[in-house]
C-alpha cells in the first residue's frame, strides 16, 4: 500500500515537472530590453525582420533580432541599447543579430561602427561580427570597427576599454596599446595600424556621448532606461508628494495627452508597438507610467534601482469588436486606448511567465505584489473586469482612431476621434487590441508608397546589392532567421491581437518573399571561456628578413619568430636616431607571425573549422597551416639606419639590397 501511494506520488511529481517545463518552453519570455533608433540624418534605410523590402528609417522605431539599417554615403545613425551606443557612418550595413537580456549580436558586412560602452552587466556582452573575424567587447570604453567596401579587411581601434579578436582557429585580447586591420578569417594576415587622430565621425559620435556623461535626467530613472538622456531639453524634473521625481513636457499642444502623437506597428515578439513622433517620447511611452495632476500631464518613472523592462505601450485598449466611431463617412470600426497611471498593473498581450509579469511591472512603478500575483492569475483574459483606472475617466486621455488608420500605421493625431464619455463608459476595457496586423502593420509609417516621406527622413537607394549577403564570421551562435510576416499571417489572423508564442513561432517554414538568413560562421562553440592573454611582444632577429609576419611550425609548437623591426611604413617622414619607429599604417598584405596557441578557445578536433591556409608566397618551405596565432605589438626600438638618408622609405621590392637578400634566401632553401 505504501509503494503504491509512493509510485502515484512519483508519478504526479514527474508530471508536474513537466508541466512545468512545458509552459516555460511554450510561454519563453522575451527580451526584456531592446535598441532604439535614436537619431538619423541623411538617407538612412530600414528593413523589419524577416522582410526583403527598404523604407526610409524611422526614430524611436525599437529594434530587435533579425532588423537591418543601411546608411547612404554621407547619412549618419545611432542605435541605443541601454548601457551602449553604437553610431553608424555613411555607407554602413547593420544586422541585429541577435539581442536578448545578455548579448547584443551585430553584423557589420561594410561600413564603420563608432561603439560607446558606458556599462555592462557581469552576464552582458556586446560582440560585432564582421566577414573577417568576431569581435566581443566586454568591458566600457570606446571602439571602432570598420569593414572595407569589398568586406576584405576589418579594422579594431580599440580607444579605451578591451576586446576580444576571434578568428577560424585563433583569439586574443586586443587593449588600446595597438589598433590593427585584419585580412582573410584566420587572424593570420594584418597590419598594424597607427593610431589614428579624431575625425568628424569621431568627433560627432564624442558630442553625442557627453549628452549622456552629463545628462541630468540619469539621477532620476533606472540606467536601463533607453532614451532617457533626451528627456534633458524638452522637459523638467519637479517632485509630487504622492510620487516623488516626476517628469513635465516641454511645448506640447493644448489637449495634448501621451499616446496621441506618433503611430501603432506591429513587432515581434511583443505585437502591437506604440511608436511615438517627439524625440523624447521613447522612454515615456515604453517605461514607468504617466499621471494627471492639476490639468497637467506627468511622467512617473519607475524604481530607479530596479532593470528597467520594456513594454510595447504601457496602455488599456477600449472597445472591442463591436466598437464603432462615428466620421464624416458614415460609422466604422475603431480602437481606443488611453495611459496605465501609476500603481496599476500592466497586462501584456503576449505570452509570458509569472516572473517576468512581476518584473516588467516592479520595475515600472511601485504596484502591490498581491495585486501583481491576482492580476496574473487572470491576465490570459482578454476583456478586463472589476479593476477602476484612474486615466480612464481624464478628459482628453481616451485616444480613438478608425481601424483603418491604427492596422495602417499612420498618424493617430490626424485622424483622432472625439468619444462620448457615454459610449465609453460602455464599452469593455482589454489588454489587448483585437485586430490582426497586416504587411503595413509591420513595415511601419516609413513604409514606400502610402503618404510621401515620413518627417525628417530622406529616400536613399537602398543598400548596395549582396552586401547583406556577405558571410560573417561569430563567437556566439545567432537564433534562426525570422519566418517573415507572410509565414504568420495565417495564424495571426486568428487570434487577432495577439503574437504567436514560441511554440508557434518555431513550427514556422520561411516564406517564398522572406529575407535569406544571414551567412554566419561560428568560430568557436559558445562555452569554452573567452582568452585572457596579451599578442605576445616580439624578440629580436638574427636576420632582418624574419621579421616580415612569417610563421615558423615546422616542429608542431608555433613559436614567434624575432623581428628586428616592424614591417616597414610607408609614405611617412624619416625618423631620428633617438626617435622610435612608428607602426606602419598601411601595407600590403602579409602572413602573421604565430604566437603561443590559445589552447581553450581553439574548438576541438571534431569540429574544428577547416583552416584557413596563407598565401604560398607567405610560407616558407616545410612550413604548417593553421596555427592559432596573435599579431604581435610592435617593438620599440629605433628606425633602421637606412631610413634615416632624408627620403620616405622605398617599398621593400624596391630598397637596394633585396635582389642581394632574394639571392641570399634561394641559396639557403637549396642548401
Amino acid at each position: 500500500m505504501h509503494l503504491q501511494t509512493f509510485r502515484l506520488r512519483a508519478v504526479a511529481f514527474v508530471a508536474g515537472v513537466a508541466l512545468l517545463a512545458f509552459s516555460g518552453w511554450a510561454n519563453a519570455d522575451p527580451p526584456s530590453r531592446v535598441a532604439r533608433l535614436g537619431y538619423a540624418s541623411g538617407a538612412v534605410s530600414f528593413s523589419p525582420a524577416g522582410e526583403t523590402d527598404w523604407d526610409p528609417a524611422t526614430i524611436n522605431r525599437p529594434l530587435g533580432s533579425g532588423d537591418r539599417l543601411w546608411t547612404d554615403q554621407g547619412a549618419r545613425a545611432e542605435i541605443q541599447i541601454g548601457g551602449a551606443s553604437v553610431r553608424m557612418n555613411g555607407a554602413t550595413s547593420v544586422v541585429v543579430l541577435n539581442l536578448d537580456d545578455r548579448i547584443t549580436q551585430l553584423q557589420l558586412t561594410q561600413g564603420t561602427l563608432n561603439v560607446n560602452v558606458r556599462r555592462l552587466a557581469p552576464n552582458q556582452v556586446v560582440e560585432v561580427d564582421t566577414p573577417n573575424l568576431a569581435f566581443t567587447l566586454r568591458k566600457p570604453g570606446a571602439y571602432r570597427i570598420a569593414v572595407d567596401p569589398d568586406g576584405n579587411a576589418t579594422d579594431i581601434i580599440v580607444r579605451k576599454g578591451q576586446g576580444e579578436a576571434y578568428g577560424e582557429g585563433a583569439a586574443y585580447v586586443v587593449d588600446a596599446r595597438q589598433p590593427y586591420r585584419f585580412m582573410g578569417t584566420g587572424l593570420r594576415e594584418y597590419e598594424y595600424l597607427s593610431a589614428p587622430q579624431l575625425d568628424e565621425f569621431d568627433r560627432w559620435a564624442s558630442s553625442r556621448d557627453r549628452g549622456y556623461d552629463s545628462s541630468p535626467s540619469a539621477r532620476y530613472v533606472s540606467p536601463d532606461v533607453v532614451g532617457y538622456q533626451d528627456l534633458d531639453a524638452n522637459g523638467t524634473w519637479r517632485v509630487e508628494p504622492n510620487y516623488g521625481n516626476v517628469w513635465v513636457p516641454n511645448r506640447v499642444a493644448t489637449g495634448w495627452a501621451p499616446y496621441r502623437d506618433g503611430h501603432w506597428t506591429w513587432i515581434d515578439p511583443w505585437g502591437w508597438t506604440w511608436v511615438d513622433d517627439a524625440p523624447w517620447g521613447f522612454a515615456v511611452s515604453h517605461y514607468g507610467r504617466w499621471a494627471h495632476m492639476r490639468g497637467t500631464w506627468v511622467w512617473v518613472p519607475g524604481p530607479v534601482r530596479a532593470p528597467a523592462y520594456y513594454a510595447p505601450a504601457l496602455v488599456v485598449f477600449v472597445g472591442g469588436n463591436n466598437f464603432q466611431l462615428t466620421i464624416s463617412s458614415g460609422n466604422v470600426g475603431g480602437v481606443a486606448w488611453f495611459p496605465l497611471a501609476p500603481r496599476e498593473v500592466y497586462r501584456p498581450s503576449y505570452p509570458v511567465s509569472r516572473g517576468y509579469f512581476e518584473q516588467i511591472n516592479r520595475s515600472n512603478t511601485v504596484v502591490n505584489t498581491t495585486v501583481i500575483n491576482n492580476t496574473y492569475n487572470t491576465y490570459n483574459t482578454t476583456n478586463v473586469t472589476n479593476v477602476i483606472y484612474a486615466n480612464r475617466v481624464v478628459p482628453g486621455a481616451v485616444i480613438a482612431v478608425p481601424v483603418t488608420t491604427f492596422v495602417h500605421s499612420q498618424p493617430v493625431s490626424k485622424a483622432a476621434v472625439r468619444v462620448s464619455r457615454e459610449q465609453l463608459a460602455r464599452a469593455a476595457v482589454a489588454n489587448v487590441a483585437t485586430v490582426a496586423p497586416t504587411e503595413r502593420s509591420v513595415r511601419g509609417t516609413g513604409a514606400r508608397g502610402e503618404r510621401g516621406e515620413p518627417r525628417g527622413q530622406q529616400r536613399g537607394e537602398g543598400p548596395p546589392e549582396r552586401v547583406f549577403e556577405r558571410p560573417v564570421v561569430a563567437r556566439t551562435a545567432p537564433p534562426a532567421a525570422h519566418a517573415g510576416f507572410a509565414a504568420q499571417r495565417e495564424q495571426l489572423a486568428t487570434k487577432p491581437g495577439h503574437p504567436l508564442d514560441e511554440a508557434g513561432r518555431k513550427g514556422l517554414k520561411p516564406a517564398a518573399t522572406a529575407a535569406p538568413a544571414p551567412v554566419v560562421n561560428v568560430v568557436a562553440p559558445t562555452h569554452v571561456a573567452p582568452p585572457t592573454v596579451r599578442p605576445p611582444p616580439a624578440v629580436p632577429a638574427a636576420r632582418k628578413e624574419d621579421a616580415r609576419g612569417k610563421s615558423d611550425d615546422r616542429k608542431g609548437t608555433p613559436t614567434p619568430l624575432p623581428a628586428a623591426r616592424p614591417p616597414e611604413q610607408r609614405g611617412q617622414p624619416r625618423e631620428r636616431d633617438h626617435e622610435v619607429a612608428p607602426p606602419p599604417p598601411s601595407r600590403p598584405i602579409v602572413a602573421m607571425p604565430a604566437p603561443a596557441v590559445v589552447p581553450h578557445v581553439a574548438p576541438p578536433a571534431a569540429t574544428r573549422p577547416p583552416e584557413q591556409r596563407g598565401r604560398p608566397e607567405q610560407r616558407r618551405n616545410g612550413e604548417e597551416r593553421g596555427q592559432s596565432v596573435a599579431p604581435p605589438p610592435p617593438p620599440a626600438q629605433a628606425a633602421p639606419r637606412e631610413e634615416r638618408n632624408g627620403n620616405r622609405p622605398r617599398p621593400a621590392a624596391s630598397r637596394p639590397g633585396d635582389q642581394d637578400n632574394e639571392r641570399k634566401r634561394g641559396d639557403d632553401n637549396r642548401r
